[in-house]
């Protein structure tokens, strides 16, 4: 099955799950879509943001995020690895929109 990155299901596994998912993986995952989002980022980065993006929103995992303890550790993997490959578009603009929207599911 291929994963397919879709705005509204990013949101939608936001509003739903930030709690579950924790702070830093929500974080990461707001650093990837803002970076990707960026007139100024390349296509490819994009492609590895929002293809890391869909994994993270996908229902199909490794390991199911319903698991307790474990369910996100194979997105943050994902996502880790999403981070390092397009670091140098993540900027502090990026970041501090990442950290703003954050705030709004962590007060």
């Amino acid at each position: 099955m291929a994963k397919k990155f879709s705005e509204k299901g990013f949101w939608a596994k936001l509003a739903d799950h930030a709690g579950d998912a924790g702070k830093e993986l929500v974080l990461s995952g707001l650093k990837l879509y803002y970076a990707a989002k960026k007139d100024e980022t390349p296509v490819w980065a994009k492609g590895v943001a929002f293809a890391a993006l869909a994994y993270f929103i996908s229902p199909v995992d490794a390991i199911p995020d319903v698991t307790p303890g474990i369910g996100y550790l194979d997105d943050a993997g994902v996502v880790a690895t999403a981070i390092t490959s397009i670091g140098a578009y993540i900027t502090a603009e990026v970041s501090r929109e990442a950290r703003a929207k954050l705030k709004e599911w962590f007060k």
